[in-house]
């Protein structure tokens, strides 16, 4: 392995348990190139590890192990073996799960997503994306899918200088899936679907939303659908909201497949939904508000602010009394207290006294770090409006 020399800052961030080494922290690269696997030494000399090295990236370094050996092709066995084994003991009652999440996983820079029979795999970086053929060869070992698919268009690989690319690397795949979860069917389509084929990360927030699920629901942003059904099995009614026509024409199938006549999905502007249903005095037992993420850096937690505020403002004011509000926000940079805060401030302008019921996140098979808080991003409140 060629060696890779980092400041005593990038060397204090990693023993502090954080896995990335940012670009501006490294002294001495070494003849090291992108997407090798590389000794990282703290200004001393000292091995602190090893690492993915990427030449493009700010985040230059992403920590695989302290062991200063190099890893082969045991060490990503096992290190999928336990991820794996960490879902079937987490996951009941679906065909659906995260695979791996990964440096919750300690494997950065991959997902792995299981739809049924299949996998769909993104590498996120140059030192995943080299390795990639022996990902799948073990993937396929360990968990027998009928196919792997890589779903790698995210634009997070512009910064690796990665090209953007939707194959098949492994058995056949096809373009739409159904899938079990919880008592229903979805269908995801892992070509052209949000994120791998469909967002996996309210899957136990789905069963929390219908513990609470009664009289007429209001779903906005819907996807496809998984808020939707879930209520519908205890509501009157549920009316559901998106811009997506893909993910409505998703969600419809599933309504159909379900057979569940009480649940309406409807193309529009939520923000212009809210507003007019405020004018027109609507009111709604359980709204859900799961807005794709406002905040896509620092730089705009401002404005992501005051969007969050807007939809929970309005919402609030088309709650019945005694009514719920599920309010989610997947910005990582919006911190749970952020996104309280903003709740009182909107409960405040709108009148309403806000109990809170349950403060949540993402599903286990998305696991947190302590020492990473960038693996903890989905924020998931349930509220009362008294």
């Amino acid at each position: 392995m060629h060696q890779v020399r980092v400041t005593r800052k990038g060397a204090d961030r990693v023993r502090s348990g954080h896995p990335w080494i940012f670009a501006s922290d490294i002294e001495d690269r070494g003849e090291a190139e992108g997407g090798e696997t590389v000794q990282v030494l703290d200004p001393r000399g000292q091995p602190l590890g090893v690492a993915h090295y990427s030449a493009a990236s700010q985040i230059a370094l992403r920590m695989l192990s302290r062991d200063p050996r190099e890893p082969d092709r045991e060490f990503y066995r096992r290190r999928l073996a336990r991820a794996i084994e960490h879902r079937r003991r987490l996951v009941t009652d679906s065909e659906a799960c995260r695979l791996v999440f990964s440096e919750g996983d300690l494997l950065p820079a991959l997902i792995v997503d299981r739809y049924g029979d299949y996998l769909v795999l993104q590498t996120l970086n140059q030192g995943m994306e080299r390795i990639k053929p022996l990902l799948v060869e073990l993937l396929m070992e360990l968990a027998s899918p009928r196919g792997i698919l890589e779903r790698n268009d995210a634009a997070v690989r512009h910064k690796e200088q990665l090209p953007l690319t939707v194959s098949t690397l492994a058995g056949e795949v096809p373009e739409r899936v159904w899938y079990r979860m919880h008592g229903l069917r979805f269908q995801a389509d892992l070509v052209r679907g949000q994120k791998t084929g469909a967002y996996l990360d309210q899957r136990e927030n789905y069963l929390a939303a219908e513990s609470y699920a009664r009289g007429r629901a209001l779903d906005c942003f819907t996807a496809t659908g998984g808020f939707a059904l879930h209520l519908a099995r205890r509501c009157e009614s549920v009316e559901a909201v998106d811009t997506s026509d893909l993910a409505l024409e998703l969600a419809e199938a599933a309504r159909k497949e379900n057979g569940l006549e009480n649940v309406q999905f409807r193309k529009a502007d939520v923000f212009e939904v809210l507003s007019s249903y405020v004018l027109a005095g609507r009111r709604f037992s359980i709204i859900v508000l799961d807005p794709p993420a406002f905040a896509r850096s620092r730089a705009g937690l401002e404005g992501a602010a005051r969007g969050y505020k807007d939809i929970n403002l309005r919402a609030l004011k088309l709650l019945e009394p005694g009514g719920i509000l599920v309010t989610c926000s997947c910005s990582q940079h919006l911190s749970e207290a952020m996104l309280l805060e903003i709740i009182a401030e909107a409960a405040l302008d709108a009148g309403r006294v806000v109990r809170v019921l349950e403060r949540r996140t993402q599903s286990r098979d998305h696991p947190i770090l302590l020492t990473v808080p960038e693996t903890h991003y989905l924020k998931c409140l349930i509220l009362e409006a008294l």
